[in-house]
């Protein structure tokens, strides 16, 4: 049986090269990062040269750069302290947020009730621009402004740079979580006036249980954790060396070959959802069409409610996600399309399927071909 992934969105391979970073720096960096000996010292330089190379991918200063365990984390970090330490009272944000922003926002209001409003989308997922902008101008309360660049269950983009200038004029923080974006877009933080970011290195080819958060130069942050003083005070924990390494060369692999692999499989996208509308013509895309989400991911919605479509599809080797695989094993629905679906659409079943530059077409074939089977049981 031929084994197919499509759920990149999820996680991605690691990539052989990151593999053999990481294999040599645990054979050869084994010192603690804050140790002064020359063992401790060398885990250090490894650290700042990757947080130095890492910066200038989005053209920031690496003081700027935060490492954490992951998106999550970095989400929680920027949230928490946007509150605690910054004072907001009022945190605009969309229904369409991944769970990481949206638990930490509810967190937030019972805990310390700010203010939380919601910006309206279309009946395709995107968020409408005036919405937010009503929002922005009926107050003067500190704000705080958390949309997503890329969303991880339908894959539409968000215009970055036009909700970071409505920021601005209302001089609202912005924070965006752009896990699904960082190794497929480039992002110019200079260009695109972002106060926050956060990032997981396991979306891009890189290992599980590293990211970072993006803070602009200027903006205080305090710890949520206590212990020691690494990351310049902000995150009390040793370093994950090894795992920093890996998320560099991760992130410096996607980099370079960001334009070929936009190309290849945006290509595998399209040539995918071709072949879907050909064997099953009755199937919907949730979201917007496929030339405005990202080249990554396409959320399909089928003519039918079929609770064991994803069991089905994993027998036959096929692995997808019914929306966030974090969310894939509740019972319940997915929180995204219930926000721009009405009630007989999200009931009908949708699958989250997500390519990378590791798939080919002839997986696609397969993957449609088991598709097509399943639907039929």
């Amino acid at each position: 049986m031929n084994s197919v992934y499509l759920d990149n969105a999820a996680t991605t391979p690691m990539l052989p090269e990151v593999i053999d970073v990481m294999q040599q720096s645990m054979q050869t960096i084994y010192g603690n990062p804050s140790s002064t000996h020359q063992y401790g010292r060398k885990a250090k330089t490894a650290v700042e040269t990757a947080r130095k190379n890492i910066a200038k991918q989005f053209n920031v200063s690496s003081s700027e750069i935060i490492f954490t365990a992951g998106g999550t984390e970095a989400d929680n970090l920027i949230l928490q302290n946007a509150v605690q330490t910054l004072g907001v009272k009022r945190i605009v944000t969309s229904k369409l947020e991944h769970h990481a922003v949206l638990n930490t926002i509810q967190f937030l209001e019972k805990k310390h009730k700010i203010v939380v409003e919601y910006v309206r989308v279309n009946e395709f997922g995107v968020v409408v621009l005036d919405s937010l902008q009503e929002i922005l101008a009926k107050s003067t309360e500190k704000t705080l402004v958390s949309l997503m660049y890329v969303n991880n269950e339908i894959g539409n983009l968000l215009p970055i740079d036009k909700v970071s200038d409505l920021c601005k004029s209302y001089d609202a923080y912005f924070h965006s979580d752009t896990v699904q974006a960082i190794g497929h877009y480039k992002i110019d933080l200079q260009k695109i006036q972002v106060d926050f970011i956060a990032a997981s290195a396991h979306k891009f080819h890189g290992p599980k249980g590293v990211g970072f958060a993006y803070v602009k130069k200027g903006i205080s942050v305090k710890p949520m954790l206590f212990g020691g003083e690494q990351e310049k005070g902000v995150r009390s924990s040793t370093e994950n060396v090894h795992a920093i390494i890996g998320m560099e060369k991760a992130l410096t692999i996607a980099c370079e070959s960001m334009e070929y692999d936009e190309e290849y499989i945006g290509a595998l996208k399209k040539y995918f959802v071709g072949k879907i509308h050909e064997e099953i013509p009755e199937v919907e895309i949730n979201g917007e069409s496929i030339d405005k989400t990202s080249y990554t991911i396409v959320n399909l919605r089928f003519p039918v409610k079929d609770k064991m479509l994803l069991f089905n599809l994993d027998i036959s080797g096929v692995a997808v996600s019914g929306g966030s695989a974090c969310q894939s094993g509740s019972n319940k629905g997915s929180h995204v399309l219930s926000a721009f679906l009405n009630d007989e659409e999200s009931e009908k079943t949708s699958v989250r399927f997500s390519f990378s530059k590791l798939n080919t077409r002839d997986e696609i074939d397969y993957a449609v071909e088991k598709l097509k089977n399943a639907l039929k049981i």
